[in-house]
Order: C-alpha cells, then structure tokens, then sequence
C-alpha cells in the first residue's frame, strides 16, 4: 500500500517536473519569439527624419542654418546645452515619474482612464515622455497612421517599452526635445528658442521656459504670433501647476505672469550665406560644418555693408572680408550687401571675384623699392608726364605734384612715382614676392604683366588683398584660412617683404589721414579705384586684424563718382570701428629701422634717378596740346541715376578753365579743375561738350539709365 502511493507521488512529482519544463519552454520561447519581433519589427526612433544642417562660428554659435529636407526647421539637441530649469520643467510637467517607470507609467493610464469615465472626454492623457516620442516618430515616419484610438494608445506603449531597452533616459529625453512640435514648420526646442527668442536653449527666463512647455501640448492653437492670448493662458497655466508642484517658486509664477509673450516669430541664423554654401559643396554630408567665423563680428560687418549699400545707390553691392593676422583666420566674410538682394547681385560671392585691385598694390611696390636701398621714405620722386616705352601713366585727379617725397607719393597715391619705382625693382619680381605668399594674380588672355600692374592691371580677388596685407601686418609668410577648414594654411619661407622694409611701408600709411567726417583710428590703409570707376576699395590694419572692403557692381558696370578714398574708407573706418576687437598697437620698429629727414639723407638717396627703360619726362605741351574726354568714353551707358545722382567727367590736356555744355547748354561754372561734376536732369540720351581756354572742344555721346 505504501510503496503503491510512493508510486503515485513520484508519478505527480515526474508531471509536475515536465509541466514546469514545458512552461519553462514556453516562456523560453515566448521571450525568443518577442526578442524575435522586437528586432524584426523595431520602433521608430526619429533616425529616418532629416535634420536641418548648421553652419556655426568658432564656438559653435549659428551663423546659418539650413531647413531640412521636409520642410521643416528641426534642430538635433544637447540636454548640456539647455537650460537645466527648462528640463526639471518639462518633465515636471509632461512625465513626473520619468527617470522612474520603463516606458509606461501606469498610475498616469490608470489616472487617465478613470477621468475619462468620470467626465465622459481626455482629461489627461497618460502618455510618457517615451510614449510621446514614440507618436512623434510613427507621424513624422508614417504620416497616414492613426494616432487617437485605442489601438495607436497600445502600439505606442508597446513602442515605448521597445524604446526604453534601446535608449537611456537622456537620450529619450533630448529626441523628445528634437521632434516636439512647436508651431508651424519649428520642431524641437533650439529651432523654438531661435524662432520665438532669437537665442540658444541654454538659458531661458522662467517665462521663456513655461512658454516652450506650454507650445507643444497644442502647437497651432497657441501660436504667439497668431494666437497670443491663448499662448498666454497656456504658459500662465504651467506657471501655476508648477508652483503648486513646487517646481516654481510662486514669486517665479507670479514674474511669468506678468512677462510679455513674442509677437513674432524671428528669422532663422542666415549669416554669412556664400560661405555656408561653400561648406556644404564640400561636405554635403555633414550636419554641423564648424568655421573660424566670429558671429558677433560677422553680424557687425554685415549690418556695415547692407547700410552702406542702400546710401551709395542702386544695383551697388559692398563686400568685406576681415583676418586675423596673426593666426590667418578669416574672423568675418561678407560677400554682398544682401544674399537675397537680386538687385545688387546679392547670390554673387564678391570676395572671390576677380577685379581690378586699382592702387591697392602700390605699398609692395615701394615696399621692394625700400626693401632694395633705391629709395628712402624722404627721398624725392619726379611726378610728372612721363612715357615708358609707350606706356604714358596719368594721376587720378589728372594733375602732376613735380618732386615729391616717396612718403608723399604713396599717401596720395600718386600714379607716375609708382610707375617710376615698378620699372627699376621689375613686374616679375613683385609678382615672385606675391607668389611666395601664396598669391597669384590673373591676368586677361596671355596678356603679359606689365607697368600698369602699380595701377590695377592685374585680376585680384578681395580675400587675396586680405591675405597680402595680413603678410604685411604679421611680418611672416601666412595663407589665410578660407573660413570653412578647421585650421588656416601655414607657408614656409621668406615674407613678402623685409621687416625694415615693411615697418617702413607700415609707418607711411599711418600717416594718412581718416576720411572726413570720420573720427581718426589707430590704423594703417591703402584705397585703389579700378579703371572706369568699376571697382572702389580700401585695406587697413591694426597691429593685427586686417579688414578689406571692396564697392562696386557685381555686372562690372560703371558707378559713376566711386572711388577707394571717398567711397570705401568711410566703409572701412565704420568696419572697424563696429567690429567691436581691441585695436592693437603697430610693432616697434626692427633693428636698422630708422627715420632720416631728407637734409640727413646721403646724396645718393636724396632723389631717385633710376629710368628704367627709358621713363622719359615729356614737356607739359605734350599733355596740354589737346583737350580730350578721358571718361566716360563716347558712347558709353550710365546706370544707376537716381533723382539728384552725378556724373564725374575726367579731362586730359587742353588749358584751363573748362567750361561744360550738357546738349549745347551751360552746365556749371567755369573750373580749373581737371574733372567735372555733372548733374543730369534724368534718363534719355545727353551730348557733353567741353570747352578749354584757348577754345578747343571735345564732345562724347551718353545715354543714362
């Protein structure tokens, strides 16, 4: 009997023993075939949605950002990078128990399932942080699915747990604050705080912050800029759940009350264009593309350069490149008035083109001219008509200073003493030095370079001038970085000029005066206008920074009256001065520089003999022989006159006074002067006659638009 129920318990132990195998396996299986359909079907994590790409400065500040693919502006978030109040908010607010339940937090569905039964309608809604990503994901990646139904409530908690095994909380967190809607295309809270703040997420004002709490709850209906009262309420109310939460202090809830909501939304980062577009060409890949930009002085000389366009007239663009000598980084790049302006040529990067530098170049020639003991700053230069082999160079203001000190002759820019010292140190040899700094100018054709190289005919860009002028400055071989590598070029070898030589250069255009009107600074410069008044520019510097500014139309039109000194200075002057860097003092001098007056100077350096080729000095009969119209030419097109604009008519030969006939009529004053003033009465074709002392006449054809 005893061993017959032995039997028994061994044969239920032995069922029992199979049964909990069995379950065992069923479980084992069970959690394969789950493991199975969690890596078949994954949950969507945001990953397939675009991001809008950045172009950041130095330190990681937007100068451009670029709308995503969709549409939409949605920013990738760093919970470092945001203000920590804003984060205890939200969660406070949306999911309490965050940090706590793996996914679903099932008092809140509980919480929200007996509100529901009690009112009849959502009171509350349940739904975690991971739950709320998860629809946010599925309606980006899957428009079409239903999201309000009780089979999208329990995808979205299946979602959430699959989540909550991928991800950690922050990384929950911060795609949450990448995809939240926060009104119209904005996504994400770096595109809000840009969009309704005009700033970054790292530090918010309490009302900033229970605003981008409120907005995404009901994006559209709170809108600040079409719906501020409600954007109002909502805000106000998450002031209050906070306070009594014990999140806000309620003398925080009570400021949030009282702050004001933005009636706008602000533009997106949109600073320096061309060169963003340049780092995406490169690297369309990227999401972030880092520059060596100051956005702060990349804001300042962009406001400079629009302000500057609207005064000069129309279909004008400016364009400003600003370095840092001594490290080669290109701090700001302004390569037009406006990026959106199609009037002046706004797409076109005008810090690449190549143009006529005009005089710009004139401080390397003197400098290999003192470089090479030819001349000293107080040494004489002859300025009068001369004829080098054929070539005949003209000063601007069509008049002749005699025997001039070469510091004289460069700061006034005179064309013939530059001429004089280009053809004793030789156009090649001023091309090897702006070689050697990694400089090479273009040239039309198989033209070769010639004498009017000292005069602008050469094809330069404006961050070319730039670099030039950051060698002079940093006294060492340096390439300019081109505002998008991490780091800029670094050239071995000699700098372009000697130091002696350079101080030397550097101390005579400290010498020149500021333009009038402008409050004197602690900076050096050089102005150049290119033939036909196409072109208008102006370098200086400092102990350190370099800013160059170019003026003119992007079509190489005409702008009748422009030139370095009248129309760019003032621009660099205004560059400078809101640049906001500390201006830095000019160097000492080298060993072996010195300032010798010309009664010091021995006699073989107290006038510069050397011709050259040939230099020959004309009588001034053969300048005066014949009054001619040097510019305009005859036939030529005028663009750009607007009510009150003016025509310059520059002269050669003939005898003063000249007097200006506009259709046969008298227009103006006699003058002395070689270049008149004309002022048109409007568009429609014009005959200009001139007529000099001794009754000759020269006469072109214009028509003005």
């Amino acid at each position: 009997m005893r061993r017959a129920r032995n039997d028994g318990s061994a044969s239920r132990r032995r069922r029992m023993a199979m049964a909990g195998a069995a379950g065992l396996s069923l479980l084992a299986m069970s959690a394969l075939a789950l493991e199975w359909l969690d890596r078949r079907f994954p949950p969507p994590l945001g990953d397939a949605l675009g991001r809008s790409v950045e172009v950041v400065d130095r330190d990681g500040t937007p100068l451009r950002v670029y709308v995503a693919a969709d549409g939409r502006w949605r920013l990738p978030v760093d919970l470092g990078a945001v203000d920590p109040q804003y984060l205890r908010m939200v969660v406070a607010y949306e999911d309490k128990r965050f940090y706590e339940h793996s996914g679903v937090d099932a008092l809140a569905l509980l919480r929200a399932a007996g509100q529901l039964l009690a009112n009849g309608r959502i009171v509350s809604g349940g739904s975690t942080l991971t739950m709320q990503l998860t629809r946010l994901a599925e309606a980006s990646e899957n428009p079409g699915q239903p999201r309000r139904s009780i089979a999208a409530k329990f995808r979205q908690i299946v979602r959430a747990v699959q989540i909550e095994r991928r991800l950690t909380k922050d990384e929950i967190l911060a795609r949450y604050l990448t995809l939240a809607p926060y009104g119209g295309n904005i996504e994400g809270v770096r595109a809000a705080a840009l969009a309704w703040f005009a700033k970054e997420p790292t530090r918010l004002t309490p009302a900033e912050a229970a605003l981008l709490v409120a907005l995404p709850q009901s994006p559209e209906t709170r809108r600040p800029d079409r719906n501020r009262k409600t954007a109002e309420i909502a805000r106000n109310r998450v002031a209050e759940r906070l306070a009594a939460a014990g999140v806000l202090k309620k003398i925080e809830a009570a400021d949030i009350r009282r702050a004001t909501v933005p009636r706008a939304r602000h533009a997106m980062p949109q600073m320096a264009a061309h060169l963003a577009d340049t780092a995406l060409d490169r690297d369309p890949g990227k999401l972030v593309h880092r520059t060596r930009l100051d956005a702060r002085v990349q804001k300042a000389l962009e406001d400079v350069a629009a302000i500057s366009a609207r005064r000069i007239g129309n279909k004008v663009s400016v364009a400003i490149v600003m370095a840092d000598a001594r490290s080669g980084d290109i701090l700001a790049s302004v390569g037009s008035a406006g990026y959106l302006d199609r009037e002046r040529g706004g797409a076109l990067d005008m810090t690449q083109a190549l143009r006529s530098p005009g005089s710009v170049l004139k401080p390397f020639i003197y400098g290999l001219a003192l470089e090479d003991g030819l001349v000293m700053p107080e040494t004489l230069v002859d300025d009068r008509p001369a004829d080098f082999a054929g070539y005949r160079p003209v000063n601007f203001d069509q008049s002749w200073q005699g025997d001039i000190s070469v510091r004289r002759a460069l700061q006034m820019s005179l064309n013939v003493p530059a001429v004089r010292l280009l053809d004793a140190v030789g156009v090649q040899r001023v091309l090897g030095r702006m070689k050697r700094v990694g400089i090479r100018p273009g040239f039309v054709g198989d033209r070769r370079p010639g004498l009017a190289l000292a005069l602008g005919g050469a094809g330069l860009t404006l961050t070319d001038l730039v670099q030039l002028y950051a060698n002079l400055v940093s006294q060492r071989a340096v390439a300019l970085g081109d505002g998008v590598r991490s780091q800029p070029g670094q050239l071995g070898g000699m700098p372009m000029l000697s130091p002696v030589a350079t101080w030397h250069v550097t101390d005579i255009l400290t010498g020149i005066g500021a333009p009038a009107g402008m409050p004197a600074l602690p900076i050096a410069y050089k102005t150049g206008t290119s033939y036909g008044y196409r072109d208008a520019w102006s370098v200086g510097f400092d102990g350190r920074h370099v800013i160059g500014v170019w003026i003119g139309r992007p079509d190489n039109g005409a702008v009748p009256g422009i030139s370095g000194g009248a129309t760019a200075t003032p621009v660099l002057f205004d560059a400078f001065a809101k640049s906001g860097v500390v201006f830095q003092p000019m160097p000492p001098p080298p060993a072996g520089a010195i300032k010798v007056a010309f009664e010091e100077l021995p006699f073989a350096l107290r006038r510069f003999e050397r011709t050259g080729r040939g230099g020959i000095v004309l009588p001034d009969s053969r300048i005066a022989d014949r009054l001619h119209i040097a510019f305009p030419g005859d036939g030529s097109i005028v663009e750009g006159l607007n009510g009150g604009a003016t025509v310059v008519i520059k002269l050669q030969g003939g005898s003063p006074p000249f007097r200006l006939l506009a259709d046969g009529r008298p227009a103006g004053d006699h003058s002395r002067r070689r270049q008149l003033i004309w002022t048109p009465e409007g568009p429609g074709a014009a005959r200009l006659t001139v007529l000099d002392a001794e009754g000759q006449a020269s006469a072109i054809s214009l028509v003005l638009r």
